[in-house]
């Protein structure tokens, strides 16, 4: 059973800040709409949902009705094996959507669980669909928004398939670094959300393993590390490293 999170219903006056006037528009739906799109995507975006640190905003097998818009904060998506390990299949922050993955069955696939309090802009979908038909440029930025998880799901199986221990932490990180400097932020200080061990679950790396690296990481240079914080100090030679597991 999903953990109930609060909805906060937003006032007819206060519909604008959904979309037209956030300052995530650009990496969210909304992208060189018309005025009269922003006014209708904005009234379909008519709630909030806050999620706490911990709880969870849908779970595996939960019935698929609504997108979710990232507004704040930041949330993983995990599946259980059989033997009750779990296996991290993404980390969405600020900007991104969650709940793509219940499209195909009607069915969430996944677990998706807030690393930090966090507030999401929920869209149902059915209405999404029904407006992207109206609006060619909505569905046409619905489908770029599939593409690029489509993309970031065959990256994740090359950091699997084909990378050493290093080369995966070393693209994690980067990747990490890129998305946050989209939303304005330094690419080279961040504070992480997730644990080593939810990096390594992520990364297919034992927690000893994703610690050495950061260790090795410090060692050579590259990072300065203390605890949660990271600050990059040669982002060179963390893309010297991932090009040449590419090549």
């Amino acid at each position: 059973m999903t953990v109930s999170a609060s909805v906060v219903p937003i006032k007819a006056a206060d519909l604008k800040v959904a979309c037209s006037s956030c300052n995530l528009r650009e990496l969210c739906l909304p992208m060189g709409f018309s005025e009269h799109e922003m006014d209708r995507l904005d009234a379909l975006v008519a709630t909030r949902r806050s999620v706490r640190r911990g709880e969870t905003l849908f779970h595996v097998g939960d019935k698929f009705e609504a997108l979710f818009a990232v507004r704040t904060g930041f949330f993983k998506t995990r599946v259980s094996s059989e033997d009750g390990r779990d296996q991290v299949t993404g980390f969405q922050m600020a900007g991104e959507l969650l709940g793509l993955d219940g499209i195909s069955t009607d069915l969430h696939s996944c677990d998706a669980v807030a690393l930090e309090d966090s507030q999401v802009c929920v869209i149902p979908y059915g209405q999404l669909e029904s407006l992207s038909r109206e609006f060619t440029d909505l569905q046409r930025q619905f489908h770029r928004i599939m593409s690029r998880e489509i993309v970031r799901d065959q990256g994740v199986m090359l950091l699997l398939g084909s990378m050493r221990a290093e080369e995966r932490l070393a693209a994690f990180l980067l990747n990490l670094t890129q998305r946050l400097q989209a939303r304005g932020f330094s690419h080279t200080s961040l504070v992480l959300r997730m644990t080593r061990e939810e990096i390594g679950a992520y990364l297919g790396l034992k927690l000893e393993t994703v610690s050495r690296g950061f260790s090795k990481f410090q060692e050579d240079g590259v990072l300065q590390v203390r605890q949660r914080q990271i600050h990059v100090l040669d982002e060179a030679k963390l893309q010297q490293l991932v090009n040449g597991a590419e090549c």
